[in-house]
């Protein structure tokens, strides 16, 4: 019995050691191969765990996944009505109902309401029965548990989540395929600012491995400040977030604290900064607090420009919370930065600070070059690493390209936000006190690429308008005065040929405040910049002002230089332009005739300021009516720049144009309408299609075709030109009146009398008001109005009108001026007209008398 015991006792307790534990060459070995399963089973048991092999996410137990108090997979729900984002919610709701296997990126700069955006959307899912969960990026392991409890709400089986925990299957794997077969859902991830940190283990997001795919018939939308495409892959359709419009910012505004002050105050306000809505929002709660200072939309319009830092953010937010930093707009682009440089793209701060410094306007990026780079901030920089910061920073939506008028991204620029420009400003200035290294940097950069469009010419016309602004912001760093002046009055040049007159005008103005004070008034490059200023005047239409500065810039140069200095004859010239656009024909042909022949004895007759001045004694002999004596000047000098400088240049173009003007006043109808054919389609090339001498190529094309009885046609371009002139110059400058005189022409040729008599009335009166009653456009005006009048009918009005305007004409142009002869010819046919009326008149009542 003792012996059948002792055969079942299997553990028992004895102080007496085995033989072989005594034997140490046994222990130790038998020790350590203990320690090596013992970690080799550690580490398949962490890579089971982890989801098979798909990274280094632990799963989570199961019994904490069920637990209570977790964080809430519930959506938030939207604090009020969502202003100016009507087309991205319909994008969205339009995935939501046929995902077909997309997922959804809402991405922009931080603070530009993405959480807002997908809330909504969220709100709207609800709305129509939709299952929403909502799930905030905390880290792969938060990730990994707020999914599971995704798939469990979804109908995940708890074995088949064991056997994930156990490493028979993939976690990820085991949750998408729950929710592809499960119905209708929206999963809202917000937050995802470091996409490559969801992986799995290191893999592209755009392999769709991990918690990032498409799937089924439900959507996931994800919100990331980055916006790069090839980070999402071609399944993510990419919502960019932009800024708000001024009356969605101004209605949020209203929302907020709706007696704060009227609409356009709080558009303007939002405008102010930037449309973006978390600023928006710190406005809101600031201007609503009892205990703030300002209480309306303009009283903190005002106080920005002096405490912006205190109204929208704080100088330590939230302490070591960086939850609390996300909140404070001062600091929500920062760690977006942080995250560039943890990346290795140590120049992305560097250029967005460099950017903060300049306008408030499109940047061209050749204008970042390496050597900018190093000399404004010390680092080594090439032209890979500076294009990887400007990258990297749009990745991010801390740069924007502008768009086109068309719509379409303007490549080659970039813009900031203006907040974010103005806040890195601030915040700059407040961490480098001394700030001359940087600005001296910027204003040596723009002195160098300045030259460079100039020297390109026509080429170098797009690049000259963009760095105006800039030009303007950088000035007051330049070395010295004199090199500020001379960067800018060379601008000014080359914008003005380009079809650009205000800020031609603008940038000689400033030109001119650094170079007067440090040369006096009597120093050539002072004269020059002055000249320049005169010519961007005329341009706009400003006359009077141009003619006053082209005679003292005259006077100084025939004193100082004599009369046959070179500066002496371009002041002559310029003046005698200036004087024909005041309607003074003869005394411009005068000083014309008198400068050509100086050119031609002091130049040569071949050189570039004598064909110039033959062309202008041109036009203005064909003003004076003398057509075929301008016709001949007007081809010579036309063969003259087509051999010399070639079809292309703008000179020939022009040259083209004026004679093709002069052949339809010699009544060459279709010679003249095939040159100007020719001269728009080339401008247009050129030029592009708002340059002004674009816009007047278009004009006398017009005109040509009216005299070809081709009125629709010419109507339809008058009714273009006029509409791009209104936009372009505006309502009031010359060329302006001048097109809406010639569509109010030619729609009385298409017999639509009363719409022309409207325009000529309206173009009469702005003529009258802005050139003067006698200038010889505002007695042509009159002419027309006279005989849009007789058509409808008004005899007396229009005879007054005529009488008024040959007076005119005889008083101003003198009684042999071919405008004074067609005057007097409108009169007498007029008169000759209502002689007939007024017989038919009486005729016509001797009948009904006889029938009576």
């Amino acid at each position: 019995m003792a012996a059948a015991a002792s055969a079942v006792v299997t553990n028992y307790v004895t102080d007496a050691l085995p033989g072989w534990a005594e034997d140490p060459w046994v222990v130790w070995p038998v020790f350590i191969v203990s320690v090596i399963v013992a970690a080799v089973l550690a580490v398949v048991g962490q890579r089971l765990n982890s989801g098979g092999g798909t990274g280094p996410v632990r799963l989570v137990p199961l019994e904490r996944v069920l637990a209570s108090g977790m964080e809430s997979l519930t959506a938030p729900h939207g604090a009020g009505p969502v202003r100016g984002r009507t087309d991205e919610l319909a994008a969205l709701r339009r995935m939501l109902k046929r995902p077909e296997g997309r997922l959804a990126v809402l991405c922009g700069v931080g603070g530009v309401g993405k959480t807002t955006i997908a809330s909504a959307l969220a709100d709207a899912a609800r709305a129509e029965g939709v299952r929403v969960f909502w799930a905030r990026w905390r880290g792969q392991v938060e990730l990994a548990e707020q999914m599971a409890r995704i798939g469990l709400e979804c109908g995940l089986p708890e074995e088949r989540l064991e056997e994930a925990r156990a490493g028979r299957a993939a976690l990820t794997d085991v949750v998408w395929e729950q929710l592809n077969r499960a119905g209708r859902w929206l999963v809202v991830l917000d937050n995802v600012d470091e996409p490559g940190e969801v992986g799995p283990g290191g893999e592209p997001v755009a392999g769709y491995r991990g918690w990032v795919r498409p799937g089924g018939r439900g959507l996931l939308v994800v919100t990331s400040r980055d916006g790069d495409a090839a980070m999402w892959g071609g399944r993510a359709e990419l919502l960019r977030v932009a800024p708000l419009a001024a009356p969605a910012g101004g209605q949020l505004l209203l929302d907020a604290v709706p007696g704060a002050g009227t609409t356009q105050e709080a558009e303007r306000l939002s405008l102010r900064l930037g449309g973006l809505p978390l600023a928006l929002h710190a406005a809101g709660r600031y201007l609503a607090a009892p205990g703030s200072r300002y209480h309306t939309f303009t009283t903190y319009e005002e106080a920005l420009d002096s405490h912006l830092a205190t109204l929208l953010g704080a100088e330590h937010p939230g302490g070591a919370n960086p939850e609390a930093a996300r909140q404070l707009v001062r600091y929500t682009w920062e760690l977006s930065l942080d995250q560039l440089d943890t990346n290795g793209n140590t120049l992305a701060r560097p250029v967005l600070r460099l950017l903060s410094l300049l306008a408030s306007a499109p940047v061209p990026v050749s204008f970042l070059s390496p050597e900018l780079v190093t000399a404004a901030c010390g680092l080594p920089a090439t032209a890979v690493t500076v294009e990887a910061a400007v990258n990297g920073l749009h990745t991010y939506g801390l740069l924007d390209t502008p768009a086109q008028a068309d719509g379409t991204p303007a490549i080659g620029q970039v813009i900031l936000h203006p907040l974010v420009r103005e806040i890195t400003a601030l915040t700059l200035r407040a961490e480098t006190p001394d700030l001359r290294v940087l600005h001296r940097a910027l204003a040596e950069r723009m002195t160098a690429i300045v030259d460079e469009a100039a020297n390109a010419d026509s080429s170098g016309w797009s690049m000259s308008r963009l760095l105006a602004p800039h030009a303007l912001a950088t000035a007051p760093c330049a070395p010295d005065a004199r090199t500020a002046g001379r960067t800018l009055d060379r601008l000014s040049v080359s914008l003005r040929r380009a079809g650009h007159p205000e800020q031609a005008a603008i940038l000689a103005e400033q030109a001119l405040t650094h170079l007067q004070p440090e040369l006096g008034s009597d120093r050539t490059e002072v004269l020059s910049s002055r000249n320049n200023l005169a010519n961007a005047l005329s341009d706009l239409g400003r006359h009077e002002q141009a003619a006053d500065l082209h005679q003292q810039i005259l006077t100084y140069h025939e004193r100082i230089l004599g009369p046959d200095h070179a500066n002496t004859l371009t002041s002559r010239n310029n003046l005698a332009n200036t004087l024909h656009y005041l309607g003074r024909y003869q005394e411009s042909a005068d000083l014309h005739q008198q400068t050509l022949a100086d050119r031609e004895r002091i130049l040569g007759p071949d050189h570039p300021d004598t064909r110039i001045s033959r062309s202008n004694l041109a036009n203005a002999l064909y003003y004076l009516g003398r057509h075929q004596e301008a016709a001949s000047l007007h081809q010579q000098t036309f063969t003259d720049y087509e051999r010399a400088l070639g079809p292309d240049h703008p000179r020939t173009l022009g040259s083209r144009n004026n004679l093709a003007n002069t052949l339809r006043q010699l009544g060459r109808h279709q010679e003249a309408a095939d040159l100007h054919q020719q001269t728009l389609a080339d401008r247009e090339r050129i030029l592009g299609p708002d340059h002004p001498d674009t816009l007047a190529s278009r004009q006398n094309l017009a005109d040509a075709m009216r005299q070809l009885g081709r009125y629709q046609e010419s109507a339809d371009l008058h009714q273009q030109t006029l509409a791009d002139r209104e936009r372009i110059l505006g309502p009031d400058h010359p060329d302006t009146l001048g097109s809406r005189n010639n569509l109010a022409i030619a729609l009385r040729q298409l017999r639509r009398y009363q719409e022309a008599a409207d325009l000529q009335q309206q173009t009469l009166a702005d003529y009258d008001r802005t050139l003067g009653p006698d200038h010889p456009r505002t007695l042509g005006s009159r002419n027309n109005l006279a005989n849009t009048l007789r058509y409808l009918g008004r005899h007396r009005e229009a005879a007054d009108l005529h009488q008024q305007a040959l007076a005119d004409y005889e008083r101003i142009l003198g009684p042999d001026h071919p405008d004074t002869l067609t005057s007097r010819n409108n009169l007498a046919g007029l008169q000759q007209a209502s002689s007939r009326v007024a017989g038919r008149r009486r005729w016509g009542g001797f009948l009904r008398m006889r029938r009576d």
